[in-house]
């Protein structure tokens, strides 16, 4: 009877009968004994700690998807059937054991108290990562600070509780990071390639925290997971978080520690960006093949060039966004939106150099010298990625990769910092030319501080934001950020929800008098190379040597009889103009409030009956 109940205890919370949470009264108890003596255990323990938590390239790929800057070929299926209460992805509590095993043992190991400390500092740094996680995707969670132990009957007892408070949690979790901020060590050796936890990467994820929970505050007037309105109190620790955000970045800026690389696109291809780039990377996962510690999710090459995975392209949308190199927006001194009808070449001339540096762009070559332009195939908008696409043309060693992921930037500092001013009006030109400016014109873009609203800006944000400052502020995160698993939380926390259902654009491409038709199609020449390797049809041409876009064709199917895999997509003005991707996801999908947090998932709902479901799932 009793392991029947320990299996049911550990469905209930982890939502599946294969998580590792509870299978034993207590499966590390052997351990804490002998295992815990010195500071080399409890190092060896945070180690591993390190690698769970830490984040692969491919998570920063994919996270970026769901944002409003990306369009992927899985938008439509995530939308309609995943986003539901089936998905129990992330409902999984194995790592909050880890942590709080750790927590519950690491004083028994004999070092100096300083020691002592930092190592706690670390368990609360990843205990409050795990939270924030949860917090974001769902947030209300029921909190546990210490390993649940099932001989234990008040331990059982509180698996079968509620949610504790989305207030609550925030609040757990700044104390966390609060302590780690405070008594992690921040000498050169803790430091050591920006591979561990130490003072000044809890500084950094302390301000990125409060940065969300300050914001999530001021722009969303309810708690989607209560549809309650904030109270008083609740509003007030949204203003806390703001003020404790500046006051992070500046611990970490005043450091004079860290300062911004001058190679923006090598930093994300690097096999030694942990030690060759540490002066901007606060935090970075350290990948080495000749230790076998290695990035295995895909070779990363394959996967930005191979049309078998999610096809992400940029949304064109997002692309004018980027700056002219004067300062000036890209948008302006154009009749109407006349901006539109760019060719694709000539976007790139004059521009932030960013766009250069994340977008294939007409001659982009790598290693082998040929010409390595968008592949229409893979990238429908036109704009396919090469940020995280190395100078090799095979980076991989039997499946694995050794680029480091950088997963907190020194940048990333700068800007939490200037928008934290900004949110409660104080980023004056001061405190933007120490931030804001430092980034722009590590881009090639002469910074000017703004003074009045950018209306593409106002426009693209729906007309929620006209504050001048504060949306050059969201430009620059856009740019800077991209592909690294922080805009769709951006999208979020500004309560832009609608934007990632948003129907995504592309390049331009043909004008009136070259209009597409059922005899003609449309050649381009997206590498530079004055000869066309990409083709737009409307009947599904198939030209040997062509990279096909289906467009203006839903339900044909291609002479060979595959499907067609441009389905959805069309031309803004029906036989010409921009590309628009994903139609039926907007005519099907509505964003709703609620969706700014997930559901919990039903399993887990029907087998712990104390857990109350989000509102309006």
């Amino acid at each position: 009877m009793k392991k029947y109940l320990i299996a049911l205890v550990a469905l209930a919370f982890t939502a599946t009968s294969c998580e590792e949470f509870l299978t034993k009264e207590n499966p590390n108890a052997y351990d804490a004994v002998t295992y815990f003596k010195d500071e080399a255990s409890l190092e060896i323990y945070s180690n591993g700690l390190h690698r769970s938590f830490e984040t692969a390239i491919m998570d920063f790929i994919n996270g970026d998807r769901f944002s409003d800057a990306m369009n992927w070929d899985g938008e439509l299926l995530f939308y309609t059937s995943r986003y539901t209460q089936k998905d129990n992805a992330s409902w999984s509590w194995t790592r909050l054991r880890s942590t709080n095993y750790f927590l519950d043992n690491v004083r028994k190991a004999v070092a100096k108290e300083e020691i002592l400390n930092h190592y706690e500092g670390v368990g609360r740094f990843f205990r409050a990562m795990f939270y924030m996680d949860k917090l974001e995707t769902y947030g209300r969670v029921p909190w546990y600070d210490h390993a649940i132990e099932t001989s234990n009957e008040e331990d059982v007892t509180s698996l079968y509780k509620d949610c504790d408070s989305r207030s609550f949690i925030a609040e757990k979790i700044f104390e966390d990071l609060d302590y780690a901020s405070k008594n992690c060590l921040g000498t050169a050796e803790y430091r050591s390639r920006a591979s561990f936890v130490n003072k000044y990467v809890a500084l950094a994820m302390k301000a990125r925290f409060c940065l969300f929970k300050g914001t999530y505050r001021k722009y969303h007037t309810v708690d989607p997971s209560t549809n309650k309105v904030w109270t008083a109190e609740e509003k007030a620790q949204g203003t806390k978080y703001l003020q404790e955000c500046v006051t992070a970045c500046e611990e970490v800026m005043n450091s004079k520690i860290y300062s911004l690389s001058n190679d923006y696109r090598q930093m994300f291809i690097s096999a030694d960006g942990a030690g060759t780039y540490s002066q901007e990377f606060i935090w970075a996962r350290d990948y080495n093949t000749a230790l076998a510690v290695n990035n295995k999710d895909y070779s990363i090459n394959d996967y930005m060039i191979n049309a078998q995975h999610a096809q992400y392209s940029f949304n064109r949308d997002f692309v004018m966004t980027y700056l002219k190199t004067d300062g000036t927006p890209f948008t302006s001194g154009f009749a109407g939106e006349d901006y539109y009808k760019v060719s694709f070449a000539d976007e790139f001339v004059g521009r932030d150099r960013r766009l250069r540096e994340t977008i294939r762009y007409p001659g982009f070559t790598r290693a082998d010298n040929k010409l390595w332009g968008a592949d229409l195939v893979y990238a429908k908008t036109g704009y396919q990625p090469n940020k995280w696409l190395t100078h090799e043309i095979n980076d991989a060693i039997n499946g694995a990769t050794q680029t480091d992921v950088p997963l907190i930037r020194y940048a990333e500092v700068l800007l939490t910092y200037a928008e934290a001013m900004a949110e409660q009006g104080k980023c004056t030109p001061d405190v933007w030319n120490k931030s804001v400016k430092l980034v722009r014109e590590r881009a090639g873009v002469q910074s000017i501080y703004p003074t009045t609203a950018d209306p593409y800006m106002v426009k693209y944000f729906l007309g929620e934001v006209t504050d001048p400052v504060i949306l050059e502020i969201r430009r620059e995160r856009g740019c800077e950020f991209t592909m690294e698993n922080l805009r769709q939380k951006d999208d979020r926390r500004w309560h832009m929800g609608e934007l990632l259902v948003k129907a995504k654009t592309g390049m331009w491409v043909c004008d009136q008098a070259n209009a597409l038709s059922q005899t003609r199609d449309v050649e381009l020449d997206l590498n530079g190379d004055g000869k066309a390797e990409n083709l737009v049809s409307a009947k599904l041409s198939e030209k040997k040597g062509f990279l096909v876009l289906a467009v203006n064709a839903a339900g044909i199917t291609t002479p060979s009889g595959k499907p067609n895999s441009g389905a959805g997509h069309v031309l803004s003005n029906g036989t010409y103009g921009y590309i628009i991707t994903n139609t039926s996801l907007v005519a099907g999908y509505k964003w709703e409030n609620k969706k700014y947090v997930y559901p919990i998932p039903a399993v887990s709902v029907t087998l712990n009956e104390g857990l109350t479901q989000n509102y309006g799932w």
